[in-house]
């Protein structure tokens, strides 16, 4: 739990900087994800996001009916893979010298496992050197097991970073998990089949300190709780996210993905992330995907150099490279 909770606010704190904008993301997915990276990665690729992931295990929330969760590698027709990591994976193969094609078949396959909720997790297709994408896709939906009365929810003021606003607000009188301490409330809602959401209320800002142990809150407390209702989405792209927590390496050139592939070199292009959460009288219904996408390491053979000596009447054009119309052609006879 403390490890989970720990990387959940590690990430956040660079992937959302600003506590004045709304976000939602699933550390599960982003977690998932990078974790069957991990198993691909060797060397100093792996080290680097070993040190991230810590002891994340992807099957600890697995086995509940309303969770919904698949990991697919999706992996180009000719590229060779390494058979003890694909054998324990669900292995997808496509041209990807189709990159449209490609896109399709990840946001079709994504959008059935969350139900619709995330429609388009690749927004533009693969780049032309792409030879995999790893895909999280989770979708979650369970009920209250202590639901909210539609009749008490009624608009209340929420006290925003732009000035106060009247949104709908739900309110019940019920006993809770509560603790609170080092300038947090923590609420604890239980849900069906082991699910919780957990509230964290800042005494003052979202900008005050926060560790993994105001998660916790076991002593159960009467509470007269007014919680607003939620829908939440969005998208990010973990890059430059991952790059400053330390996770440098399977971007370069120098990545070391031979856990997947033994004969091409790969390296990952970025991480893309969407996700979205709503919560009402009923229940908490949310939705996550996460795409790792590799690409190819072109591979140069040294060769001696042609040389070329202008020393003579030649030719200049200057062109527009993508239509060819030549702004300018000139003949140099002499310089």
């Amino acid at each position: 739990m403390t490890d989970q909770a720990d990387f959940a606010l590690t990430v956040h704190r660079v992937a959302v900087p600003d506590p004045s904008s709304n976000a939602c993301w699933s550390p599960f997915s982003v977690a998932s994800a990078l974790a069957l990276a991990r198993e691909a990665a060797r060397g100093e690729t792996r080290t680097e996001l070993d040190r991230l992931l810590t002891d994340f295990d992807a099957t600890d929330a697995l086995g509940m009916p309303e969770l919904a969760v698949a990991n697919t590698l999706w992996a180009d027709d000719d590229l060779a893979l390494n058979p003890d990591f694909s054998l324990t994976k669900s292995v997808r193969r496509t041209a990807f010298s189709d990159p449209t094609t490609v896109r399709k078949l990840v946001n079709t396959d994504v959008a059935e496992t969350t139900r619709g909720l995330i429609p388009e997790l690749l927004t533009n297709p693969p780049p032309p050197d792409a030879a995999a994408i790893i895909v999280n896709a989770l979708y979650l939906k369970v009920g209250w097991l202590n639901p909210f009365a539609a009749w008490e929810t009624a608009p209340k003021p929420f006290h925003s970073p732009r000035g106060a606003v009247d949104v709908p607000t739900m309110k019940v009188t019920e006993k809770f998990r509560y603790a609170h301490r080092n300038g947090w409330q923590t609420v604890v809602l239980p849900a069906a089949s082991g699910v919780e959401a957990v509230i964290l209320l800042p005494d003052e800002s979202l900008e005050q300190p926060l560790d993994a142990s105001v998660f916790e809150a076991t002593a159960r407390t009467n509470l007269e709780l007014s919680l607003p209702k939620v829908d939440v989405r969005e998208k990010f792209q973990l890059k430059s996210v991952l790059e400053r927590l330390g996770v440098r390496r399977m971007f370069s050139r120098n990545a070391d993905f031979s856990g997947l592939s033994p004969d091409e070199r790969l390296f990952v292009d970025d991480v893309i992330h969407e996700a979205v959460l709503r919560l009402d009288e009923e229940g908490l219904e949310g939705a996550a995907a996460t795409a790792v996408t590799f690409r190819t390491v072109s591979i140069e053979i040294p060769t001696e150099p042609i040389v070329v000596n202008v020393d003579r009447p030649f030719l200049l054009a200057v062109r527009h490279a993508r239509s060819g119309a030549i702004y300018f052609l000139a003949q140099v006879a002499r310089p």
